[in-house]
């Protein structure tokens, strides 16, 4: 079997202004790049790409890597994703997100061939996976109150916060919400690398005393020797790697420091599927979590649930809130009741996606 085409799609969906883009605010909508990959016995796989502020921007990292699979065996993932990194480097040196919809794209194409879901392909390790939904940067304190409560209430088994900073008003809000939910209820948080160090041991010491799950990068990933500090100072788990270049390896790096005490993947940022497993696989063998990380889209947390539910060492699912914001393009969400994920029951990916939405958001196609 060998790749014939690729089409990339540029699909422009937000309306809004740079600025109020950057602010990554919830109830609005991202753009998307669509990858497919046809092949030569008339099989087609589909992947959504990361789309960022704006997909115009992003798109053509995409088309850089179009050359690379034309011709390619969709089936001889690992191959590709080994001579990929040697394409890459000799000349593009690509963002991090730039592969994994490819590697993914593949994936999906296996599945049908085979008549089957991809987490069968990769080993089923369980039928259904704990979702927890994820804040964006909310406006107001209360904001954040309400939506942890919603949260709850619709049986998500976990809230985790992008909180909105500074660390005074922060640590006063995981109190509220830890006396909002209850002290059972799993709570994580996310700063996205706005600590310095003396600030987050203050941080991580009060997270500790309201018994959060998890610490998430409260200082920048790529700052391996802060977080070894970190790590080795504060009792509370801290999750680390999600947006490092160099996939398996450079994660590796950060066990063998003990930089981090949970690992961070996706199928977006950090290899596809192919990766991800990888990173999964490194990191049970030094009894480690990872623990799947958003690909923001819903179209493509498919194959982070394939992932979730073919590994052994991921306890929950992480999806952005509202999860009806980065549901579009696909005819039917998820499989989540009950607060869990079920596995998938359609061949490949799983997904059926809505192409007359993605025709109409389609502003370039390459």
């Amino acid at each position: 079997m060998k790749i014939t085409d690729v089409e990339i799609r540029t699909c422009g969906v937000t309306e809004l202004s740079s600025a109020e883009r950057g602010k990554l605010r919830g109830h609005h909508t991202p753009d998307v790049v669509v990858i497919t990959l046809t092949t030569d016995e008339g099989l087609s796989g589909t992947a959504f790409g990361f789309g960022g502020l704006d997909a115009k921007i992003c798109a053509p990292s995409f088309e850089a890597v179009k050359p690379f699979m034309i011709g390619r065996d969709p089936m001889a993932r690992e191959k590709n994703f080994q001579e990929f990194q040697f394409f890459d480097r000799r000349w593009n040196v690509l963002p991090i997100w730039a592969w994994g919809p490819f590697d993914v794209a593949c994936w999906d194409i296996a599945g049908q061939a085979a008549g089957l879901p991809i987490y069968q392909l990769l080993g089923a390790a369980r039928e259904r996976v704990p979702v927890y939904a994820s804040s964006m940067f909310l406006e107001t304190d209360q904001d954040y109150l309400d939506e942890a409560l919603e949260v709850q209430r619709r049986g998500y088994r976990g809230y985790k916060l992008h909180p909105p900073g500074p660390a005074d008003r922060d640590m006063a809000l995981y109190t509220a919400i830890r006396e909002l939910v209850g002290e059972d209820y799993a709570l994580m948080t996310d700063p996205v690398a706005t600590h310095s160090y003396a600030e987050a041991v203050r941080v991580g010491r009060h997270l500790e005393s309201l018994g959060y799950l998890w610490f998430e990068e409260p200082i920048c990933d790529h700052d391996m020797y802060t977080l070894q500090k970190l790590t080795a100072t504060l009792d509370i788990p801290i999750a680390a790697t999600e947006a490092i270049a160099g996939l398996h390896t450079s994660t590796a790096s950060y066990i063998a420091n003990r930089a981090c005490d949970i690992v961070r993947a996706d199928v977006s940022w950090r290899g596809g599927i192919t990766g991800v497993m990888k990173i999964a696989t490194l990191a049970e063998a030094f009894g480690m979590k990872c623990e799947i990380h958003t690909s923001i889209y819903e179209a493509l947390e498919f194959g982070n649930l394939h992932c979730a539910l073919a590994v052994s060492n991921s306890d929950f699912l992480e999806l952005l809130y509202p999860v009806e914001d980065y549901s579009f393009g696909i005819r039917q969400g998820l499989p989540i009741s009950d607060g869990y994920a079920s596995a998938p029951e359609l061949p490949g990916l799983g997904v059926e996606y809505d192409w007359d939405w993605i025709d109409d958001a389609t502003i370039a196609k390459s």
